[in-house]
């Protein structure tokens, strides 16, 4: 071979060669490329699922609601998997799971998928039916494609078919294991979701799942700061609420009027405290389950007509006391008739613990056509209301009028002074002469309470004495006018000469207290008055409210040197046989029977039974109230030893009093 073959037999192999190498290179760039552009487009995709993540988590934290989310998500799937339908469907709380297809959609196919739609939503899905049902079976995604299934597992493929959607997916929400929720989507392909969409679809369940969690939360926490637990009736919160959207519907809607009751029960105390707390707890839940059920039943009774009724609601205040809304009636005494039915079923006997109990109920009553500007003052207005109701007796309505709300201010205002009125040297003692009945000679002296308001002026003891009951005061003021009626005795004993009396009243709550004895002890020995000149003054309900007790107290304030006097008597119980078992000294006969008992032949045989009582008992009889020289003449003809009243004296300070005794001494000296 000549060396020209040699060369070119050596330029083909390096040609070969280089072709060879060339190949190479370029298969493996191919390759590169290959796996770039597959790194890639899993790139992509990874991003477009983390976008999708990211998108519905923003919608889902920025949604006002449960289902505003959902659309967010549903769109966003849609857009994500191109798919021109999707649909929400919401799990109910049973046992056997339902779900329940809901007017949520994504669709922008302007009405082609409309027949389906109907179709989906008037089928309930339960375990097992459908697609959704199955998604509820397995708590997993599922699909289905158009053909492949019998329509009888599968009621909607067929109209499916028809609206041109070949498959449909489906994918739960769920919280821990149960499902809340499905969403559903119908695509125009046959669908093999792979294993990434799979795992993405269940992540976007879940994350929903906890939109609907917070919800729930959101939603229970809600009703327990508007629903008192132990009823579950609303609480004031929620009853102010709706009271204020009356109110300001009042004020839209010309006629439109509602009202408002407060209810209390009457002997609940009685029943908590004898029965204990858990039998009270039973009789709450028994009188809210009576008045919403009276509230349901009496809406035709009351207002004759089911349209004209509104949004009545009933609430727990609190305790024993509830409230009703009854809301756009029709007239004012469609309040008076819901109260007699209330009253009346609330008059029915509860059972507690097996045992019959009879609980009756007190209603307040107040009504927007009074024009209130604050609806609040509706309540506050009931509430006056029903405490009236209380004071004329229990287990009756009264509707509120102006006037209850000026004694309400004005009791609200003693109530508050009446704690610093002592302080303030308002509160002083007057003085009303006793007299004997032959000669009309002052005797003795009754201490009284006086209160010299700043703004009301005087104030009379039936007025402030009660108030300061309520409010824990009397037997601090019981003392106080002890020790000073004391003082001033001692001073006029000492200045007269003569052992004049003193006579004191005690409240009932004066006479349960544990250290009357002593007190009266104590200012004996301070003042240093006459042995039996001190006369304390108790009331029949005073004595008949515990009479062993108070038998056992009256006792001891006789080894003291005590004078008793029985006020009041034949007002009260006027238990004869007690009567005769307590050392009582003095009979005092009320003014109601002395009052012009020359006119009425009743009082003055009444006054002369009592008289003629009290003396065969060994008592003194003092008649109290005289205040015509007609009674004080009757008075003295009955035997009557001591006379009490304005024909002779007015309470007056205690320079005036001194001034009577003095006047009276020197015209006998």
């Amino acid at each position: 071979m000549s060396d020209s073959s040699n060369d070119a037999a050596a330029l083909n192999a390096e040609i070969a060669r280089l072709n060879r190498r060339l190949l190479r290179v370029t298969t493996t760039r191919h390759e590169a490329e290959a796996i770039a552009e597959r790194g890639l487009r899993d790139l992509f995709q990874r991003q477009q699922e983390i976008a999708l993540l990211e998108t519905i988590s923003t919608a889902a934290n920025q949604a006002t609601s449960v289902e505003d989310a959902m659309c967010h998500a549903l769109a966003a799937v849609c857009k994500f998997a191109y798919w021109p339908l999707g649909h929400l469907l919401l799990s109910d709380d049973d046992i056997v799971r339902t779900l329940h297809s809901t007017t949520t959609w994504h669709d922008e196919s302007g009405g082609k998928y409309d027949v389906l739609r109907a179709l989906t939503e008037s089928i309930a899905f339960g375990n097992g039916t459908g697609l959704p049902g199955r998604v509820v079976e397995s708590g997993a995604p599922a699909w289905v494609n158009v053909g492949s299934h019998s329509a009888d597992a599968y009621p909607r493929l067929p109209e499916a078919k028809r609206a041109g959607l070949r498959s449909l997916f489906a994918f739960p929400v769920m919280i821990g294991t149960d499902v809340v929720a499905v969403l559903e989507f119908f695509s125009m392909k046959h669908q093999t979701p792979d294993e990434a969409l799979l795992r993405l679809m269940a992540q976007i369940g879940i994350q929903l799942g906890r939109v609907v969690e917070r919800n729930r939360t959101k939603t229970k926490l809600m009703h327990d700061a508007h629903h008192d637990p132990l009823t579950q009736l609303g609480n004031r919160k929620l009853f102010l609420d709706r009271l204020q959207q009356a109110g300001r519907r009042a004020k839209r809607v010309p006629g439109y009027k509602f009202s408002v009751l407060f209810v209390d029960l009457d002997r609940f105390k009685a029943v908590n405290d004898g029965l204990g707390h858990q039998a009270g707890d039973q009789l709450i839940i028994a009188t809210a389950n009576r008045l919403s059920f009276v509230l349901r039943q009496t809406d035709l009774l009351t207002r004759g007509n089911e349209d004209d009724g509104g949004e009545d609601i009933v609430a727990r205040m609190g305790g024993d006391e509830f409230i009703i809304l009854l809301d756009n009636i029709s007239s004012e005494q469609v309040p008076v008739r819901v109260a007699e039915r209330l009253i009346s079923v609330m008059a029915e006997a509860f059972v507690l613990d097996e045992q019959q109990v009879i609980v009756t109920a007190s209603i307040g009553i107040s009504q927007s056509a009074s024009g209130y500007e604050d609806v609040k003052n509706m309540l506050r207005d009931a509430d006056i209301a029903m405490y009236y109701a209380k004071q004329q007796g229990r287990a009756r309505w009264v509707m509120f009028d102006t006037v209850m709300q000026q004694k309400a201010l004005r009791r609200l205002r003693l109530e508050s002074e009446l704690r610093l009125a002592q302080d303030r040297g308002q509160l002083w003692l007057a003085y009303q002469p006793i007299v004997t009945s032959r000669d009309g000679m002052i005797c003795g002296f009754e201490a009284l309470l006086r209160w010299d308001h700043p703004v009301y002026g005087a104030v009379g003891p039936a007025e402030f004495i009660p108030v300061a009951e309520e409010i824990g005061l009397i037997s601090a003021m019981g003392s106080w006018i002890l020790l000073h009626a004391c003082r001033q005795l001692r001073t006029w004993q000492h200045d007269s000469g003569r052992s004049m009396t003193m006579s004191v009243n005690l409240s009932a709550m004066q006479l349960s207290h544990d250290g009357l004895i002593a007190l009266v002890e104590r200012i004996l020995t301070e003042t240093g008055i006459i042995a039996g000149t001190l006369r304390l003054e108790l009331t029949e309900s005073a004595i008949m409210a515990a009479p062993e007790h108070a038998l056992g107290i009256l006792l001891q304030l006789k080894q003291l040197g005590v004078k008793l006097s029985l006020d009041d008597f034949g007002t009260g119980y006027s238990s004869l046989s007690q009567l005769r078992r307590l050392p009582i000294d003095t009979l005092k006969i009320d003014r109601s029977f002395v009052s012009q008992m020359d006119l009425h032949d009743d009082k003055r045989q009444i006054a002369e039974v009592v008289m003629m009582l009290a003396h065969i008992l060994g008592m003194d009889v003092v008649a109290e109230g005289a205040e015509t020289a007609a009674e004080v003449k009757l008075l003295r003809e009955m035997g009557a030893d001591f006379v009490q009243g304005y024909y002779y004296f007015k309470p007056m300070r205690a320079d005036a009093a001194e001034a009577a005794w003095r006047e009276q001494s020197a015209m006998w000296t």
